[in-house]
């Protein structure tokens, strides 16, 4: 697959959910085991054109998301290439246990996708949110977790995920437009993170999903200021790039990590962790969502509300080198 400028904007254009139909209804001649399971989702996720011309690769699931997985494992057990996907709430939370016992435990591979995650359905409250999923999913062994940053990334998170041996639950943030990343073509691989900015060592910002973009142009504005930054993108939430990781601990003092997550078991807990594994002395900041059900409301609105923005992210960092 080609990834030229022009397809980079087509695909920020329509947004990482719409992103995940495209992808599927390009690659799908590639996968002839491959089977998409939809929790009535085919228009959010931008399925309508697979469902139409692909009918013998698409199940219509319902309203119904706990049966959805079920039979998904079933259908994995049958050596068929499955993928899921609802919004994400109900990808993760409504069906936990049949997550744990089907996927975690007896080690069916499926592939989830959890659609508008974070709070980009903030205007429908916390029922429709999702700053859960990580911790939730994080806590069940044997799925991998990947927070694309753009919609390339979407792209190719959901064919590393089809072409994995495990399953894997892949989170989409943003709404459309989504803002873009990478303005080119790169190489994605499962579990290996990615610098987006390297201007300096005053602080590392490690982030993923939404994110990225969102710390890219911080580092940039705080850049203006003379405050030099580094940009990880960690796409990959598990497996974690520890090679990388033990880099930045041996490189910085202070890392930021920023999530569009519950700042409580999200990436900023398993960046913690791996501090205290590593036995560094590091300061750790935690930016995201705060462990509480708050405000609901328009998802630009929320991300300014929480500094979840590209200024707000440059000020925390900015006083918190200032107080050094």
């Amino acid at each position: 697959m080609v990834f030229d400028l022009k397809k980079i904007k087509n695909l920020s254009i329509i947004g990482q959910r719409a992103t995940l139909g495209t992808c599927l209804f390009e690659i799908e001649e590639h996968y002839e085991n491959l089977l998409v399971l939809s929790a009535d989702t085919s228009t959010s996720a931008g399925l309508d054109k697979f469902r139409k011309i692909k009918p013998h690769k698409y199940i219509e699931m319902g309203i119904s998301e706990q049966n959805m997985i079920g039979v998904a494992a079933g259908l994995s057990s049958e050596n068929f290439n499955v993928l899921t996907t609802t919004f994400s709430p109900f990808q993760t939370l409504r069906c936990l246990e049949q997550i744990k016992v089907n996927l975690g435990y007896m080690k069916f591979k499926v592939t989830m996708v959890g659609l508008a995650s974070g709070v980009a359905l903030g205007t429908l409250g916390y029922t429709h949110c999702s700053i859960e999923d990580l911790s939730i999913i994080y806590s069940i062994p044997n799925i991998k977790i990947i927070s694309p940053a753009d919609s390339l990334e979407t792209y190719k998170s959901v064919m590393a995920s089809l072409d994995s041996k495990d399953s894997t639950y892949i989170r989409l943030t943003g709404n459309a437009p989504s803002n873009i990343v990478y303005n080119e073509d790169y190489k994605f691989e499962i579990g290996k993170a990615n610098i987006i900015t390297s201007y300096g060592i005053d602080a590392c910002i490690i982030s993923s999903g939404s994110m990225v973009y969102h710390s890219k142009r911080a580092s940039e504005i705080l850049l203006e200021k003379n405050i030099k930054t580094s940009v990880y993108n960690f796409h990959t939430i598990r497996p974690l790039d520890k090679n990388i990781l033990e880099n930045i601990f041996e490189k910085f003092n202070l890392i930021i990590t920023v999530e569009e997550h519950n700042i409580v078991n999200g990436l900023g807990s398993v960046i913690a962790n791996e501090i205290v594994s590593f036995k560094k002395k590091i300061r750790l900041k935690k930016l995201g969502l705060p462990h509480n059900y708050e405000k609901s409301g328009e998802y630009g609105d929320l991300l300014n509300f929480y500094n979840l923005n590209s200024k707000g992210i440059a000020e925390e960092v900015a006083q918190l080198i200032n107080n050094e």
